[in-house]
């Protein structure tokens, strides 16, 4: 009797013990990843243990890898172009927003100390809504971009840091994006009146100051169009990266929560 009741004294230790370790596997799972475990199984016999959500990079197929990458650039362009596309969707972004050219910041310190800063504020709005209105061709260039992406490149990416997808899509597709924004930068500078504004601003500097400056907005604008959209890609590529919360589908959060 004795002997029975150290036995099943010692089994009810074991299945005590067994629990609260699959309790703490559970939490360790969840903390480490935000994903709830709803069910964690042992075999005592190989000591081998499985969890549901516990992810590692050797354990995803590549089809898996380039799929969910695909999947983050895809969602990060999206929202991305249309964000920027959007009224004040540079103009209001201090991430993106576009300033004055830099060799053109003292006509407009001399314009402001003139009374004449409403007509600065005027130039810098407009060079903003021609880039909102060019960025919307950035879409078909990228998606052509991912959809080319190979395996060796998806591995690469989940491998990388927080802007690895971000540097891929610079590499393959920035020189197009500026040849595309060119002309499309051109024609919204003057649909939205931005040519003539900025006509009449460096006009009056050059009235005022007695100087001939030139300044050729086009490429200025082209440029810091192009380097908003990828600023924006980045952002969204380093919150899905970081923030479980941002995995809005099941293959992104088993791809991103994959540990190394």
């Amino acid at each position: 009797m004795k002997k029975t009741f150290l036995l099943m004294s010692g089994l009810f230790f074991t299945v005590s013990s067994h629990a609260q370790i699959l309790d703490v596997l559970k939490s360790t799972v969840i903390n480490s990843t935000g994903v709830y475990v709803n069910k964690i199984t042992s075999k005592t016999g190989s000591q081998s243990t499985t969890s549901a959500g516990s992810e590692t990079v050797g354990s995803l197929t590549s089809s898996e890898i380039s799929s969910g990458l695909k999947e983050a650039l895809s969602i990060g362009v999206q929202e991305g172009v249309k964000k920027l596309s959007a009224e004040d969707g540079f103009y209001k972004n201090s991430l993106v927003k576009i300033l004055m050219p830099e060799k053109l910041r003292n006509i407009e310190n001399k314009l402001r100390l003139l009374g004449m800063g409403s007509l600065a504020d005027k130039g810098v709005k407009l060079m903003n809504r021609a880039a909102e209105d060019a960025v919307t061709d950035a879409a078909p260039i990228f998606a052509s971009a991912i959809t080319s992406m190979t395996i060796s490149d998806a591995k690469g990416i989940l491998l990388g840091n927080d802007n690895a997808a971000t540097n891929y899509l610079q590499n393959k597709t920035q020189s197009q994006l500026f040849t595309t924004f060119e002309p499309k930068v051109k024609a919204s500078l003057g649909k939205v009146g931005a040519d003539t504004v900025w006509k009449q601003i460096i006009s009056k500097y050059n009235l005022l100051t007695g100087q001939n400056v030139t300044a050729d907005l086009n490429d200025y604008v082209t440029t810091e169009t192009v380097n908003g959209v990828f600023k924006m890609v980045a952002e969204k590529e380093s919150g899905i990266r970081n923030n479980s919360a941002l995995r809005t589908t099941s293959l992104l959060k088993k791809v991103f929560g994959a540990k190394n």
